[in-house]
């Protein structure tokens, strides 16, 4: 019989794990440099569309869409926060922050809305998927730039995808319940007019799971901004290096200017994404009474 300490020695599994990133590292044919340029590449050009955009712009187009989702309050509140940012001179890390998150989210939501269409339709998939997701969101974040560091080096690239698995949970497990709740009703209407099995699919069940699959994107957007700040650690830029920078020179200043640049970006993006969830805002309910 084996005592604990043997037992200890025989079950590594870190040395594994290990074991088996260096082993990808090593026979992957090249798809991870592939993979890498790609992320880079997207990344790279969402924020140099970004950064050219003069902050006032930006600040008016947000306040723009604040004003059609939720009026003139929030409008103004999104402008004032644009200047804010911009007058404590972190606008270009804010930028590299919001490309680093669009980058995130769009690979999340690429991978993330089939992976959760998969589930809905069927059962066993979902017993495969679901422990995946239970590990992908319950693993503390900071594990995750290991790997993704040994893998693609430092830089944008890990900052970015391991935010995507950091983030790319909630749209899974949102569009999979969004899915499963439509009423059987609506299904058996549509299978009687005649509908295919792709026609059911996005002129039945995804029109009727779409708020809870909004609000898996919104939740995956939040995520994404809370991991990209986390991926300085491994050079992703951003606003995370002023919070990081903050915190290694204890510098209290600086730490709270740029963690307040952080909620304030948290805060329009939130507010803007849940409106996005099928339901008639109070702006879109005051339009449709003025063309009525």
């Amino acid at each position: 019989m084996w005592n604990l300490e043997e037992l200890s020695e025989v079950v590594t599994l870190g040395e594994w794990v290990d074991q088996g990133v260096k082993f990808v590292i090593d026979n992957d044919g090249g798809s991870i440099e592939h993979t890498g340029v790609i992320v880079d590449w997207m990344t790279e050009v969402l924020e140099i569309g970004l950064s050219a955009t003069p902050w006032w712009i930006f600040a008016i187009v947000t306040a723009a869409i604040g004003f059609w989702r939720l009026g003139w309050k929030f409008a103004l509140f999104c402008f004032t926060s644009c200047a804010l940012i911009f007058l404590m001179g972190f606008w270009p890390q804010t930028m590299i922050t919001l490309a680093l998150i669009f980058a995130s989210t769009i690979i999340s939501l690429f991978l993330g809305l089939p992976l959760g269409i998969w589930m809905a339709k069927s059962n066993r998939v979902a017993s495969l998927i679901r422990p995946v997701l239970d590990f992908m969101q319950t693993m503390p974040a900071f594990v995750y730039l290991i790997p993704a560091a040994m893998l693609f080096g430092l830089g944008r690239v890990p900052g970015v995808l391991a935010t995507v698995i950091f983030a790319m949970p909630p749209v899974v497990r949102l569009t999979n319940l969004g899915i499963r709740q439509v009423s059987k009703e609506q299904v058996e209407a549509g299978i009687t007019f005649g509908c295919t099995p792709t026609q059911l699919l996005f002129k039945v069940q995804l029109p009727s799971a779409m708020p809870s699959v909004m609000a898996g994107i919104n939740q995956t957007i939040m995520m994404a901004l809370s991991m990209v700040i986390i991926a300085s650690m491994v050079g992703a830029g951003g606003l995370g290096n002023d919070v990081l920078s903050g915190i290694s020179k204890l510098d209290i200043g600086l730490g709270f200017e740029s963690g307040l640049a952080v909620v304030l970006l948290a805060i329009i993006l939130d507010r803007i994404t849940e409106t996005f969830n099928g339901e008639t805002t109070k702006r879109r309910r005051f339009w449709q009474k003025r063309s009525n």
